[in-house]
C-alpha cells in the first residue's frame, strides 16, 4: 500500500452544518421554504449543482436553480468552516499515514476552490493533494479524478485504497479499479452502504488503519 485517497465531506469533514446554512440562506432569499439539516444530508454526495437542484426542486435549466446556485456558492465560499470540524480521530490516522510514509489525498464533488481550502485549513501538509469538481474532470462516480491523483502521485491503481461514506464513493472506486472502504460515521448509515454494495466497512476512523494493516495483500 503507498496510498490512501479520501472522500471529504462525510468522511474527513463533518460539513453538514455550513452545507446545510448555505443552502437555507439562498433558499431564504429567493422566497422559497427552508429544508431541514437531514434533508440537505441526504442530498449532499454528488456535487454542489444537484445539491442545490434537489433543495429547490428545479432543473438545472430553471433561472430560479441558477439564481439559487450562484446564492449558495458565494455565501458557502464565504462561511467555509463556522460550524465544519474534522471527524473526531481523523487527524490522527492522516499523521499516522504520514509517519508511514504513505501518501494522501482528497477526491471530492465538492468544487475544488472550497476542497482545497478545507483541505489547507483543517490538514495541511498531512494532504498531498486536493482535488475537486472542475470542468476538465468528470465528477465521481467517474474514474478521472482518481485517476488523475493516481497520476500524480506516480502511484498504481493495486498500490491504493478510496475511502468514502456514500454509494458514490463505492461506485467510484469500483470504477476505477481501486478496493474501497466505506466509512459508517458520515452522511449515509451502515445499513445503507451495505444495500449499496459496501464489503468492508470502517465504524470509526481509527478502523481505517486496521484495517489497511489487515489487507495488505487486498
Amino acid at each position: 500500500m503507498k496510498a490512501v485517497i479520501f472522500d471529504l465531506d462525510g468522511t474527513l469533514l463533518d460539513t453538514l452544518g455550513d452545507l446545510a446554512e448555505g443552502v437555507n440562506f439562498a433558499l431564504r432569499k429567493n422566497g422559497l421554504k427552508e429544508i431541514p439539516k437531514e434533508k440537505v444530508r441526504g442530498y449532499v454526495g454528488n456535487g454542489a449543482k444537484l445539491l442545490i437542484s434537489r433543495s429547490t426542486g428545479t432543473g438545472f435549466s430553471d433561472p430560479l436553480f441558477e439564481k439559487c446556485y450562484s446564492d449558495f456558492r458565494e455565501y458557502y465560499f464565504n462561511h467555509l468552516s463556522v460550524r465544519t470540524k474534522p471527524y473526531e480521530g481523523i487527524s490522527e490516522v492522516l499523521k499516522t499515514l504520514k509517519d508511514r510514509d504513505l501518501k494522501t489525498a482528497i477526491l471530492s464533488n465538492k468544487p475544488d476552490p472550497a476542497t482545497k481550502a478545507l483541505s489547507e485549513i483543517y490538514f495541511g501538509s498531512l494532504i498531498d493533494i486536493a482535488q475537486g469538481e472542475k470542468p476538465e474532470i468528470n465528477k465521481k462516480p467517474s474514474p478521472d479524478g482518481v485517476y488523475a491523483i493516481l497520476s500524480e502521485l506516480k502511484v498504481k491503481k493495486e498500490e491504493a485504497v478510496y475511502v468514502g461514506d456514500s454509494e458514490v464513493d463505492i461506485q467510484t472506486a469500483k470504477n476505477s479499479g481501486l478496493n474501497c472502504i466505506s466509512c459508517s460515521w458520515g452522511f449515509k448509515e451502515r445499513e445503507f452502504l451495505v444495500e449499496n454494495g459496501a464489503s468492508v466497512i470502517a465504524d470509526k476512523p481509527a478502523d481505517i488503519l486496521k484495517i489497511i494493516d489487515n489487507k495488505q495483500d487486498w
